[in-house]
């Protein structure tokens, strides 16, 4: 045998061995997310598979889905098991809608790591609205999820545009900072009365852009986030707070979303992860100026 023939078998005899060692590898487990939520959880998530994929992170996301819906309701819906959802899921990228499904469908469909709940827009800053519904909605989650160690996140929305029409705004005299500090005192203590130990600080990345140049120019009419940058830096908020990594030159963005635009909406998201319940100003935002350890997102959360 020559030393070419000598090799060919040697390179052979190698790939028998360790190409089954390889093949059998188990692949990372995906992450599994499930909103309960309405319009406000289908804007943060919007982007949140993309970001994940971009940075090669396996994720399986799901929205349980209807307009304006309370927990309120949501706790209806899940005693009288109601088929009032649209199920809005994400595995790995590909996009699936399935309507007429109870939350129970939605909640036994996956072994969900994280449940996360949300009051609707307009009363998220009043926190007796939060009761009784969401302490049974969690003992509802717990009795029936299939991961016995499932975890709960809070949604912390954002406040209103300051122009907006929305008749719930009524409810903070109609003034922007009003409305952000009532959501965040109330996601605050209602996080803490209910042992809820993740909260996911949307509002807060929506205010910190609104202090940039970009200003109060994140909403398509007047509270839901505009399609591009209002939804990025929700989804990018999610994104921080669920896979404690930095989204800061995360390898996606949207198209019709500039690099500066996107970049502002990383920190700002960044900025709310780092710091949940008060506003980081962007007025000044200067890329070259940023320190560098406002790049790497410290151990806020432990799951």
């Amino acid at each position: 045998m020559n030393k070419k023939t000598n090799f060919l078998l040697f390179t052979a005899f190698l790939l028998i061995v360790f190409l089954p060692l390889n093949a059998a590898k188990p692949q990372k487990e995906p992450l599994k997310i499930l909103a309960i939520g309405n319009s406000f959880s289908d804007d943060a998530v919007e982007y949140l598979d993309e970001l994940a994929l971009a940075d090669s992170i396996p994720l399986i996301v799901g929205n349980l889905y209807i307009g304006g819906c309370s927990l309120e309701r949501h706790w209806k819906n899940a005693t009288e098991q109601l088929a009032d959802y649209s199920y809005r899921k994400s595995n790995l990228g590909v996009f699936t809608n399935q309507d007429h499904k109870t939350l129970l469908d939605g909640l036994l469909d996956e072994n969900w790591d994280f449940i996360v709940v949300q009051q609707v827009s307009q009363l998220s800053g009043k926190y007796d609205t939060y009761f009784p519904y969401l302490p049974n909605l969690m003992k509802f989650v717990k009795a029936h999820a299939k991961n016995p160690k499932v975890k709960f996140a809070l949604h912390q929305v954002w406040a209103y545009a300051q122009n907006s029409t929305h008749e719930g705004f009524a409810n903070y005299d109609r003034d922007q900072m009003k409305m952000y500090l009532a959501i965040t005192e109330t996601v605050k203590k209602v996080a803490a009365t209910t042992e809820i130990k993740i909260i996911i600080p949307s509002g807060t990345a929506i205010q910190n852009c609104r202090t940039s140049e970009i200003g109060d120019h994140l909403n398509r009419d007047g509270y839901h986030l505009d399609l591009l940058t209002g939804r990025y830096i929700a989804s990018c908020t999610w994104f921080e707070t669920f896979f404690h990594k930095s989204c800061i030159g995360v390898g996606f963005k949207p198209a019709g979303v500039t690099d500066r635009q996107a970049t502002i909406a990383q920190y700002a998201a960044h900025y709310a992860v780092r710091r949940p319940f008060e506003i980081t100003s962007m007025a000044d935002f200067a890329f070259s100026f940023l320190p560098i350890s406002d790049k790497i997102i410290p151990e806020i959360l432990v799951y």
